[in-house]
């Protein structure tokens, strides 16, 4: 069965990496049906798109990514367009210091949208303390660990197998041992692998 989240990336005609590593195999509704939802979708050509379009379809690819309500993401976007610094740099930290996006950047979820049930469901750890805030945003000093009554349960089985070989990004410092990590710095553009052009996201907003 084909679900909403891989209807998005057949919407936006790319890979938005939602359900982890489904993304990656042959299952991935993307590649089942690389063409639009709908029943016109195999005979419908993707048309053309003004610059307009071009701009809404790069926001929703990111808003979509992180797994975000339009309010949430315009409050942030809002937030990084008066912050002292580079607009496009402050969004990103914004997005990234999120604590439901930092577990999977750890490796220690599949995807965002399972970084934040779990999140929910208190398996994590932040400074000692059980967080249930997916939103709650990190920052440097801060140390992230799964709850040692999680780590054994079904959702973290093999984890430590699986981040050996998972490479997190420059401003997360993991201990792959005691799987925890601690947020070395403030994340920056080229740290960070998003896909998308975040200009025309500035453009799209400051209409």
């Amino acid at each position: 069965m084909i679900g909403p989240k891989c209807k998005k990336c057949r919407a936006v005609g790319e890979k938005l990496f939602m359900k982890g590593e489904r993304c990656l195999s042959p299952k991935c509704g993307a590649v089942r049906r690389p063409y639009r939802p709908g029943v016109h979708g195999p005979s419908k050509k993707r048309r053309n798109v003004t610059e307009f379009g071009k701009q809404l379809l790069e926001k929703q690819k990111l808003k979509w990514s992180y797994g975000l309500r339009e309010q949430q993401f315009k409050k942030y976007f809002k937030e990084a367009l008066a912050a002292k610094g580079v607009t496009i740099n402050r969004l990103v930290q914004i997005l990234e210091r999120r604590l439901d996006n930092v577990v999977f950047r750890l490796g220690f979820v599949p995807s965002r949208s399972v970084g934040r049930a779990l999140v929910r469901h208190g398996h994590f750890l932040v400074n000692g303390r059980k967080v249930t805030v997916p939103s709650l945003a990190v920052k440097p000093g801060d140390i992230i660990a799964i709850r040692e009554g999680s780590k054994n349960k079904g959702d973290f089985k093999d984890i430590g197998m699986k981040i050996t070989h998972h490479d997190s990004p420059a401003w997360l410092s993991i201990n792959k041992e005691k799987l925890e990590a601690k947020i070395s710095t403030l994340p920056e553009m080229q740290d960070v692998n998003i896909p998308f052009n975040i200009n025309l996201i500035v453009e799209f907003y400051s209409r």
